[in-house]
């Protein structure tokens, strides 16, 4: 079945507040409290830059206090600077892991088999694209991956989600 996503002007929109909140270096998260989180994403981020260094340890103290400890964290080879196979984040060991997925995604493991996947939205995105791609991610009746959702809300998605924006690739305020 294909997806027949199309949202009325009022379900795209996030309350003000979270508007006010979305901007570079955002996670927004939806997190189900059942066991099956039968959606494809689980929430949706804004990374500042594709430095692993400077991106992942600030997502991982956030999540960390909605989640729990985390120990693994899946990276798109292709679309990050400079993967280090471990980062310290708050005293704890985090185990990074590179694939050349070019999925639009970053992975979450909290213990041995709990997985969270989050939409990664491309630095240099326009605020306005970014919340509306972002509010699609987190939507609790989501069905659709996050390489369409970016490519449907992005101007030029598949050019920035490959790190090859015309102009500032460190995204807004760079």
């Amino acid at each position: 079945m294909t997806d027949t996503y199309t949202p009325s002007p009022l379900r795209r929109l996030l309350p003000d507040e979270i508007h006010r909140a979305v901007g570079p270096g955002t996670a927004l998260l939806r997190l189900e409290t059942t066991g099956s989180r039968q959606n494809l994403l689980d929430g949706a981020w804004w990374p500042r830059s594709r430095d692993v260094e400077r991106e992942i340890p600030p997502l991982i103290t956030a999540l960390t206090e909605h989640l729990g400890p985390l120990t693994r964290v899946g990276l798109d080879a292709s679309a990050w600077n400079g993967i280090p196979t471990r980062l310290v984040v708050d005293d704890r060991v985090v185990h990074l892991d590179s694939f050349p997925v070019g999925d639009d995604t970053v992975l979450i493991t909290r213990g041995d088999n709990d997985h969270f996947s989050l939409m990664v939205v491309p630095p240099a995105t326009t605020p306005e694209a970014a919340r509306t791609a972002m509010a699609r991610a987190v939507h609790a009746d989501n069905v659709t991956q996050a390489a369409e959702i970016l490519l449907a809300e992005l101007p030029h998605a598949a050019a920035l989600s490959a790190g090859t924006a015309p102009e500032n690739d460190e995204g807004p305020g760079h």
